[in-house]
């Protein structure tokens, strides 16, 4: 038998996740703030997911496409904020697996190339240890950023070693 309490947890939980895609971690995360059972939290998440109110699959789906198109996050900090958000490895690498490098280089790309005049740096090679830096900060694997910054070919510097 489900209390009042739980009752009105599934339902504001349920408008919630109407509204917006969300995770179970998430779900869980508002149960216990809001001090549920153990016992209860279960039982509302089996009925937001028996439901399709929440689908971790389709949150990652919809979570990795934003992060990559407006936040313009590599794979690995995608990877990072899922694992924070208790969404299961085995949910959102097949997901990662699907996006291709180019989608990845089409962001990489024009975030090095903005960044590139506000570095300061003595050599070339400071240069590129410093652009690396700040793209494996942003998540994007070393193949990657030495991809990118060894296409910016000489054509594309102007006279005092910036990008035009």
């Amino acid at each position: 038998m489900i209390n009042e309490e739980t009752a009105r947890a599934t339902a504001k939980l349920a408008a919630l996740c109407a509204k917006a895609e969300h995770c179970t971690g998430e779900m869980d995360k508002k149960l216990r703030q809001w001090g549920i059972s153990a016992e209860d939290r279960q039982t509302v998440i089996d009925y937001l997911v028996t439901n399709h109110y929440v689908d971790d699959s389709r949150y990652t789906e919809a979570f990795v496409e934003d992060k990559i198109r407006f936040n313009q996050w590599g794979r690995r900090k995608i990877e990072q904020a899922l694992y924070a958000k208790g969404v299961s490895a085995d949910v959102y690498t097949p997901v990662l697996d699907r996006v291709p490098d180019s989608a990845y280089l089409e962001q990489l790309k024009p975030l090095l190339r903005a960044k590139w005049p506000s570095i300061k740096a003595g050599s070339d090679y400071e240069r590129s240890m410093k652009l690396i830096k700040f793209g494996m900060g942003r998540g994007y694997s070393l193949d990657l950023i030495r991809q990118c910054i060894d296409s910016v070919s000489e054509e594309d510097l102007d006279g005092d070693g910036e990008l035009d």
